[in-house]
């Protein structure tokens, strides 16, 4: 029963109580002052510092009167979560209080990510999250690993404390970075403390501590505020288990043979991006509601060969054609050299652009000199590799066109559009696209030969 409401909740699908409404529809703001807050503030226990002013209160002013909603949401949430984020801390004698971190960073999604690329709970930029073990594919991202990425957060935060002896500027270096901090307390003259460099640190940088202290005082003061959790039949994430499979599990088809949810099997395990556990794992930990443990081992042979069996060709062809995907194709490094722009790159690379900048987090056409690129390339054609080059879509091949001698066709890839071909050629608009290959619809397919020009 427990699971349904838990399963209920993350869907949106429980209907609320008439109390919960009455609730809502009420709804009334307590009438909080400055000299109040200021007052509780003093009586929360601490083991970080929490420096009470105006920036702060306007936080707390945010978050319990502008943005109830949000803050309800993160109510709801913090009991699936805190218990891993308190279990990790305490075991490497860090301040509890650094569980509010990942409120600021995610508001507990697990599968939020950053215009800038940032993933997870605690919000790993892709080459920290790889210098903190976390590993990143197509399939499988453990930035969204709730356990896994909070120990790694845990583990950064202590290198940053020891870089600066204050946590404060811990925090600080956690969202902009320990050299953008460095410099700031270079330009304030070297002076160390947090609200004395303030001035001169990155404006969201500025607003990141203060809204920690902020969350920290409205989770502790929710009731205070009128913010009620209202799905009170949630108080912990699920009892799981840890089991250990190797190569392609379709995680649906695992989730029925074991009676279960997909939506539980997917909650326990938000690392898992696609719906499956790639070919080639070996002994990959995969989180299961712990009343269904025995049963897993018990019927292990038959649940994994009919999980092995389903989608497995639909997932790795989109694993192929999907943009930034590094399914079968090997990693090199590229140096960018005088002159070089990414279209050259990747035209030498025979890679698209788009694959360039998703490969590498760019948000622009723009390189310098020295640079180096992560370049995801299709092997030698071989007899081991000739798998990878094989195009096979899922659904009905498409029919073999008629072309004009002379005619410019282009090629269409996974991800293009009408709109997206016609920006790519001189004088060319979508309805010529359509009359030129009779077109009644602006659908089209991968694999599919469209003329250009005749």
């Amino acid at each position: 029963m427990i699971r349904r409401f838990f399963i209920a909740f993350l869907t949106g699908s429980m209907v609320w109580t008439n109390v919960a409404l009455a609730q809502q529809e009420i709804d009334v703001l307590p009438d909080v002052s400055y000299e109040l807050v200021a007052d509780r503030m003093s009586c929360l226990q601490q083991s970080l510092p929490l420096e009470f002013n105006e920036r702060v209160y306007s936080f707390i002013d945010y978050f319990t009167v502008r943005n109830r909603d949000y803050t309800r949401g993160v109510l709801e949430k913090k009991n699936l979560y805190f218990p891993i984020f308190e279990q990790v801390l305490a075991d490497k004698g860090m301040p509890d209080e650094l569980k509010y971190l990942a409120i600021i960073e995610s508001g507990l999604n697990p599968n939020a990510v950053s215009r800038v690329g940032a993933g997870g709970l605690w919000q790993f930029m892709p080459y920290t999250g790889k210098a903190y073990k976390l590993d990143q594919s197509w399939y499988i991202d453990e930035r969204m690993n709730p356990w896994e990425s909070t120990m790694s957060a845990a583990r950064y935060l202590k290198v940053l404390y020891s870089m600066f002896d204050d946590w404060e500027l811990a925090l600080a270096a956690y969202n902009t970075g320990p050299g953008n901090v460095r410099k700031a307390i270079r330009r304030s003259g070297y002076k160390q403390g947090f609200w004395e460099i303030y001035p001169y640190l990155p404006r969201e940088t500025r607003s990141y501590v203060p809204q920690l202290v902020a969350m920290i005082y409205v989770v502790n003061y929710a009731e205070e505020h009128n913010l009620i959790d209202n799905q009170s039949d949630l108080k912990h994430m699920m009892a799981y288990d840890t089991v250990h499979v190797s190569n392609y599990v379709h995680m649906e088809t695992l989730a029925t043979q074991l009676n279960l949810c997909l939506d539980e099997l997917l909650i326990l395990n938000p690392q898992v991006l696609r719906g499956a556990i790639p070919e080639g794992m070996t002994n990959y930990p995969l989180k299961v509601p712990a009343d269904l443990a025995d049963t897993f081992r018990i019927q292990r042979l038959a649940l994994l060969d009919s999980a092995s069996k389903v989608g497995k060709k639909e997932i790795e062809y989109l694993s192929r054609n999907t943009p930034g995907a590094t399914y079968g194709r090997t990693r090199q490094v590229y140096r960018v050299r005088s002159g070089d722009v990414l279209g050259t790159i990747a035209e030498r690379h025979n890679v698209r652009v788009s694959d360039l900048k998703r490969w590498n987090n760019l948000n622009s056409n723009m390189i310098r000199v020295g640079q180096r690129l992560d370049v995801w390339v299709m092997p030698y054609y071989n007899q081991s590799t000739k798998d990878v080059y094989a195009v096979k879509t899922p659904s009905a091949p498409v029919q073999e066109q008629k072309t004009i001698p002379g005619g410019k066709y282009h090629l269409v890839q996974s991800g293009d559009s009408l709109w997206s071909i016609s920006k790519q050629y001189d004088n060319l608009s979508i309805e010529k696209i359509k009359k030129l290959n009779n077109l009644t619809s602006s659908s089209i397919k991968p694999g599919q030969k469209l003329l250009i020009n005749m």
